[in-house]
């Protein structure tokens, strides 16, 4: 941290602004009067730290419009105005607390109280008002002039600066270097201060799926040998001990999971369909699929579903582990495509049926089954028993929504009689069935639902409106090319040979099932898995066997991967802003006026 005095500094900010982004160097105030910065230290009964006096004599802050200069995500500095205005309109919200905070010291205060009286808000964050921004301390003590930070109300905390004179010269070298201020770079645009958000990955992250290739999916134990009775002897006196919970046998019932009936297909069918993982597929037992999807290593986070008969035109799927995959219309689409399929879920005390035909959903087959509470308490007829004052009595201790067990009976009856699927979930356990993991299908890309106006501050709506569509395009796949090799997913073949299509403008094969859409799965499930396995970490004493930066890199790499389904299957403006978000370079308004010359 470079520190200079504030005239330097100011300087220094003076000189970038003049030299590259002149709009907002023109929106720089004149200096504040030196007796009205004593009129608001005498209105607000603080003495200005020294640093905020010299800046304010400096400049008395920005014009609030386009392309005034910010700190990034603390927004602008405030003039003498701004601070008097901000500073009170905390105070009294912080009046409320005051007395709560009475019993602090003035360390304390400093360090826990909401808005002491001696705080200053010196910017006006994001939004440009009162609700956050950087403050100083103008209290005498160990804390005066440090600078802390202020969002919406949040509790307030110090920053890493001792005074504003840091502030403003790391805020100048920032400008100078194109370094990052507060994790954002600046950048000068069109004349203006704008604020970018770069970022670079590892190249070569820790894959979770390979880790899951190379562990070994856990077995159900063997049922243990029956344990011989024991007989006493004769010639004494015995004791028999027993030791915690093992001396019950009492099995809690299990839930049923998300089923989905499907007519016509045979069980390996329906788990093609799910997405199942060709090597992954064998019969397994219920208690043996819970055991592989709760596995995290060798499951890798990807769902596990079971597949079977039930009866002699239906075949179905229930899902163990993993994220939930009935609920989702593009699975539903794929299950019923040249058939139906038929869905039932429990929401809390609601069973729901859903029904898909060839691919769409017919929502006048949908209903929806309240299952009773079963902790109310009824007499031999089903009348409920009512306490003096009338309340209905209930159990103590009972789940009141078991499962909705009563609402699955009900259902499951009406499934057979309607559709003919007979199902029995008492019996779907100890026989093996088909099963296999699954490598989730891709959500559907939202189609565009506004015109595209501006994305990272840049009018991409007046480049649409201004460029023909052909030079757009290719200028658009040169951008998509550049977030492909900044990603790292130029690498696979499958996406390589798709961005060399692009190129040459010729048709690229995004099939269900295809080699691109398993390609862009895999990084999908990849990035899944990483995120499960930190979460995971955070609640074991040992570490994840992958770090921050492996999701942090899949996560972009799934990102871009979806970048470039957007450019196949978006009109081209949305797909132009689906790829410009994504960019990690902040210098792509330059290499993207670099691709529309060309």
């Amino acid at each position: 941290m470079t520190t200079f005095t504030v005239a330097r500094s100011w300087d220094r900010i003076e000189t970038w602004l003049a030299q590259h982004a002149a709009v907002s160097h023109g929106l720089l105030r004149p200096p504040a009067r030196p007796q009205d910065v004593a009129a608001a230290e005498l209105r607000l009964g603080v003495t200005f730290p020294p640093d905020l006096k010299e800046s304010l004599l400096c400049h008395d802050g920005v014009q609030l419009q386009d392309g005034t200069p910010t700190l990034g995500y603390y927004g602008p500095l405030s003039g003498v105005e701004d601070i008097v205005r901000s500073t009170e309109f905390l105070r009294d919200i912080g009046e409320d607390l005051a007395e709560d905070e009475a019993e602090l010291d003035d360390e304390e205060r400093d360090q826990y109280a909401y808005w002491p009286h001696e705080r200053l808000l010196i910017s006006l964050g994001i939004g440009w008002q009162s609700s956050d921004g950087l403050f100083l301390v103008s209290r005498p003590g160990p804390h005066h002039g440090r600078v802390g930070r202020y969002f919406d109300e949040d509790s307030p905390s110090f920053t890493e600066w001792p005074g504003l004179c840091h502030v403003l010269a790391d805020f100048a070298t920032a400008l100078e270097d194109g370094t990052p201020f507060n994790g954002r770079i600046p950048l000068a645009f069109e004349g203006r201060l704008i604020w970018d958000d770069g970022a670079t990955v590892v190249p070569d992250p820790l894959s979770p799926l390979g880790l899951a290739a190379e562990a070994t999916e856990p077995l159900v134990a063997p049922a243990p040998e029956p344990v011989v009775p024991f007989t006493p002897r004769t010639d004494g006196a015995y004791a028999v001990l027993t030791f915690g919970a093992g001396a019950s046998t009492a099995q809690e019932p299990q839930q049923q999971p998300d089923v989905v009936f499907v007519a016509g297909v045979q069980p390996e069918e329906l788990l093609a369909r799910l997405g199942c993982l060709p090597e992954t597929v064998r019969p397994r037992s219920r208690e043996q699929t819970r055991l592989s999807a709760a596995a995290a290593v060798w499951a890798a986070y990807r769902p596990m579903a079971r597949a079977g008969w039930c009866g002699d035109a239906w075949a179905y799927a229930a899902q163990e582990g993993g994220d939930a995959q009935f609920g989702r219309p593009e699975v539903l689409r794929r299950l019923s495509r040249g058939t139906r399929a038929v869905r039932l879920s429990k929401q809390g005390p609601e069973v729901h049926v859903t029904l898909f035909a060839d691919g769409v959903e017919q929502p006048e087959a949908a209903r929806r089954v309240d299952s009773p509470r079963e902790d109310y308490v009824t007499d031999a007829a089903g009348r409920p028993v009512r306490g003096p004052d009338g309340q209905q009595w209930q159990r103590i201790g009972v789940d009141p929504w078991p499962g909705s067990t009563a609402a699955y009976a009900r259902l499951l009856a009406g499934l057979e009689q309607e559709y003919g699927i007979a199902w029995n979930p008492e019996g779907d356990g100890d026989e093996p069935v088909a099963s296999a993991l699954l490598l989730p299908v891709l959500d559907d890309v939202p189609p565009a639902r506004h015109p595209v106006t501006s994305v990272r501050d840049f009018d991409l709506g007046g480049l649409v409106d201004r460029t023909p569509p052909q030079r757009l395009r290719s200028a658009m796949a040169a951008q998509l090319a550049r977030l492909a090799s900044e990603t790292g997913i130029d690498t696979y073949p499958e996406i390589a040979q798709a961005l060399e299509r692009i190129r040459r403008d010729e048709p690229v094969d995004l099939s269900a099932d295809g080699a691109l859409d398993l390609r862009m799965r895999t990084l999908s499930a990849e990035a899944r898995a990483a995120r499960g396995l930190l979460d995971a970490a955070r609640h074991q004493a040992e570490a994840a066997p992958v770090t921050a930066a492996d999701h942090a890199a899949w996560a972009v790499r799934d990102s871009a991967a979806r970048a470039l389904r957007a450019f196949l299957l978006l009109p081209l403006p949305a797909a132009a802003e689906a790829v410009l978000n994504r960019r990690l370079s902040v210098r792509w308004r330059d290499e993207l006026a670099a691709d529309l010359a060309d």
